[in-house]
């Protein structure tokens, strides 16, 4: 036999090669947190609406959602991402997706200014592995076709549609959000109106 690798062993070489490279690719983004002592994905999917934003506050470190804009919104928009996961059906790894994936895209706005075209393309690439086939066999990809269309279908309305909004929110000085909001109302005052109908006018402005 020849010394060195024959063509039938670099053509399995190869073969491993692309195998790791298409693993590497399927390879789709998790929701990672600190967990204790806060709940799992799927511990939190069993929340009520009160007990999940009780949660997603510690997880968030949102501190005062309730007088900051900016952190109502994004606990909004996280505990909705967990309800629509809930009445769409979504499994933990499933809604752990969602919420990373969502996690993403608000990091492109605040982060890396990112406009929604460029979103749009992250979007796409990390919604790709999701809906590939995994290595092990006899094994489905994350979302099937209608998952994918669902999840893009409601991003499509609740963040794209509404993308200038969150860049507002999300890139905007507090300070600068509220003083630009100022505005001058002008008071105009009237001449009081006669106790008595009966009396005229002209004779009670006197």
């Amino acid at each position: 036999m020849a010394a060195g690798v024959t063509r039938r062993e670099k053509k399995e070489q190869l073969n491993v090669k692309d195998d790791e490279h298409q693993q590497k690719e399927a390879t789709f983004i998790q929701w990672n947190y600190e967990s204790p002592p806060c709940r799992s994905v799927a511990e939190l999917q069993q929340c009520n609406k009160d007990e999940l934003e009780t949660e997603l506050k510690q997880i968030l470190d949102l501190q005062n959602p309730d007088t900051c804009m900016r952190e109502a919104a994004l606990l909004d928009f996280y505990s909705s991402v967990f309800s629509w996961a809930k009445e769409s059906n979504f499994s933990p790894t499933q809604t752990s997706f969602s919420v990373a994936l969502l996690q993403t895209l608000l990091e492109n706005i605040r982060d890396k200014h990112m406009c929604m075209v460029e979103n749009l393309g992250e979007f796409a690439k990390a919604l790709a592995p999701a809906c590939q086939n995994p290595m092990e066999d006899d094994s489905s990809p994350l979302l099937d076709v209608e998952d994918a269309k669902e999840l893009t279908s409601y991003f499509k309305t609740s963040l794209f549609q509404k993308y200038n909004l969150f860049q507002f929110l999300l890139t905007t000085p507090r300070e600068e959000s509220l003083s630009s909001e100022a505005k001058t109302i002008e008071v105009f005052t009237y001449p009081d109106t006669p106790l008595e109908e009966s009396v005229p006018a002209n004779l009670y402005l006197e």
